[in-house]
């Protein structure tokens, strides 16, 4: 038996295991009451199993509850299904779809990994009434391997603290591919009893190390393999002969390295009305704020490397035009630190309506670089405005926001953004329009302030991009459509691996999408995402005109527990041209010598709840089952040139929660 089927029955029989232990300890528990008590049969409360829990994200008033359908496997994995990776989960990714940067400010230009990262924008903040565990594992192909923590609980009604941890390791479908992902979130939030003071923390911690192998020798030959195994193709970085999976390494020697760490301290102070609610003995004090008092601080740390060891120098000046003497080793690393002070006031016209305020605050930012040979320090002053008015009755709500940089490196850049959404009916249908301004600075790997060869832009044209959009969604039916329409001046890409640039013309774009859910029968459900882009064809920027993904499902309660969704998915983009990758810079860059042949991607899937257990088993890639040929395209899918996708690749993964 092969020993990763062995690996994955001793994982299914320590879980039951497990779980026959915890069930005995239960009973023995009922049978041994406290205190002396005579010995009794007790019937089991089932509110011992309940918990109130819910939370908010950061800078935002929504609550939200915890997500416990089982539909769609990618809520819960490390990607989204619109971004594509470079044959390996933890390598290089980018989406599908059009997703410029839209902020001014500090921007160190190295994105190709930020996917994987936890961010400030989503870091909850939670309440629950009792302790809360969520523990996932989940094991793939060639040893892939992710596992999650998630751990939140109240100390007192007004202090909650949460933890969440994620690993992933990786090594790989090919040579010199292995990655390994790194991420930790701590918070704390506190409220004071008479609800005048709150404050909140966020520590960040995001680690991203990855095998660069820049790709196949000759793409060809991953249809002529004389043992089915893509590991046996030469690649062009890394030793040739030399490489071996590993699923338990971690160390990277020729390849990228990102880090990036982060402090987030926010404290208010309220001045309003204070009330309070008696009820049975029990006191509850109310707080109307009408003016805040805010200040957030902040401190970053962002380290950006590639290193070779052992650098061939044939290779580098063959397939990426850069010469190398012999005895160097190849080390390119940048080092970022930023200071962010932030004081605002905010105004409640209403008292009894938190939802409505206009807030008014200023921001000092201090940035400091440096690598082996440079060092630079400078500084930004912000302003910032937002205001929001959400109605009681949830019918209107309307928000806008700005950002100006008025002194330092980034001045006259700026942020801004408007929305103003509905709700149409007392069915939910849902309406919400959309208008955001952005100019911006290029970035700073762009203006020559970095150690990696990237050649320097002549001058600085700001970036400018105006887009308008709408969406339209009814609730009941799962439906929801949108458009957006982008025009960018000064749109900065790289045209070469080692070149960045700007097309000096106006970029046009338009985004069409649509999704719904079909009740095909009792338990048959087909669920449609698609998405079209329409891109200037003059442009310096390729996409798949179509974008698409399909699930039909089996699914339903079965049983008192079970609750069930198997099925088919495809995912499917037409072809088109997509950007080749620079693995010494880390850049994405514009090539117009391959195009994609890729044929729909085809994934079986057997997602389960069992209580508070979720599972979910997938066999995907399956298209990779047959033989290239002109009317079905290639075998394998490739993601850019030279960079093909996995083969038929097993995934089984477990979700459990615990209320202690």
């Amino acid at each position: 038996m092969a020993p990763k089927s062995i690996l994955v029955i001793c994982i299914v029989f320590s879980c039951l295991f497990i779980g026959q232990l915890e069930a005995q300890n239960m009973r023995y528990n009922s049978f041994s009451g406290g205190g002396g008590g005579t010995d009794s049969l007790e019937k089991r409360d089932q509110s011992e199993d309940s918990i109130a829990i819910y939370y908010r994200l950061y800078n935002s008033l929504t609550i939200r509850t915890i997500d416990t359908s089982i539909n769609d496997f990618y809520t819960k994995f490390i990607l989204p299904y619109t971004n594509y990776h470079l044959g390996n989960v933890g390598n290089a990714s980018k989406s599908y779809l059009f997703n410029p940067l839209q902020r001014g400010g500090w921007d160190a230009g190295f994105r190709a990994y930020e996917s994987y990262h936890f961010t400030l924008e989503q870091t909850p903040f939670y309440q629950t009434t009792k302790p809360y565990t969520e523990l996932g594992y989940l094991l793939g192909g060639k040893g892939e391997q992710l596992m999650e923590i998630v751990h939140t609980q109240n100390k007192t009604q007004q202090f909650n603290y949460s933890f969440a941890y994620r690993f992933s390791n990786a090594p790989g479908n090919l040579k010199n591919q292995h990655a390994n992902l790194n991420n930790m979130r701590i918070t704390a939030n506190y409220q004071s009893k008479r609800k005048r003071y709150a404050s909140s923390w966020v520590m960040l911690f995001n680690k991203a190390a990855s095998s660069e192998n820049g790709g196949l020798v000759n793409s060809a030959l991953i249809d002529s393999l004389s043992l089915n195994n893509p590991y046996e193709l030469e690649t062009r970085l890394g030793i040739s002969g030399a490489s071996f999976r590993n699923p338990f390494n971690t160390n990277i020697a020729t390849g990228t390295t990102y880090k990036e760490n982060s402090f987030n301290w926010k404290q208010t102070y309220d001045l309003g009305q204070k009330d309070s609610v008696v009820k049975d003995t029990v006191t509850t004090y109310l707080f109307y704020p009408r003016l805040r008092f805010q200040n957030e601080i902040k401190y970053q740390t962002n380290q950006f490397q590639f290193s070779d060891a052992n650098p061939d120098l044939v290779k580098y000046g063959t397939y990426f035009n850069y010469n190398l003497t012999a005895g160097n080793l190849v080390l390119f690393q940048d080092n970022w630190s930023r200071f962010t002070n932030e004081f605002s006031l905010v105004s409640f016209p209403e008292k009894t309506n938190p939802n409505q305020f206009l807030q008014l605050g200023v921001g000092y930012l201090q940035m400091n670089y440096h690598d082996t040979l440079l060092q630079w320090a400078n500084h930004d002053i912000y302003g910032l405005g937002v205001y929001k008015n959400k109605t009681k009755n949830l019918r209107w709500d309307i928000q806008a926001s700005g950002k100006l940089f008025l002194n330092g490196y980034h001045a006259g850049d700026y942020e801004a953004q408007f929305s103003l959404s509905s709700i149409l009916n007392k069915k939910g249908d849902r309406l919400e329009l959309w208008m955001q301004n952005s100019n911006r600075t290029p970035s700073f790997n762009r203006l020559g302030i970095t150690a990696f060869p990237i050649l320097k832009l002549n001058g600085i044209d700001k970036e400018n991009s105006i887009e308008v959009g709408g969406v339209w969604g009814q609730p009941r039916s799962g439906l929801l459509a949108s458009v957006q329409y982008k025009l960018i001046q000064n749109y900065q890409y790289f045209g070469t691996g080692y070149q960045p640039m700007v097309y000096d013309k106006t970029l046009s774009y338009i985004k069409g999408s649509f999704s719904n859910k079909l009740h095909l029968s009792r338990n048959w459900n087909w669920y449609n995402e698609l998405t079209m882009q329409v891109v200037d064809p003059n442009a310096p920027l390729h996409l798949p005109l179509l974008f698409t993904r399909q699930r039909i499902a089996f699914e339903g309660n079965f049983f008192k527990n079970l609750y069930l969704s198997t099925g088919l998915e495809f995912i499917y983009h037409s072809n088109f041209q997509p950007d080749a990758y620079m693995p010494l810079t880390g850049q994405f860059y514009l090539q117009d010598q391959f195009t994609t042949n890729n044929r729909p991607v085809a994934n079986a899937f057997l997602n389960f709840r069992i209580k508070r257990f979720k599972g979910y088993i997938r066999m995907e890639q399956l298209n990779t089952l047959l033989a290239t040929s002109n009317q079905l395209g290639t075998r394998y899918n490739f993601t850019a040139p030279n960079y093909p996708g996995t083969g038929t690749w097993l995934r089984v993964g477990i979700w459990w929660n615990f209320i202690n």
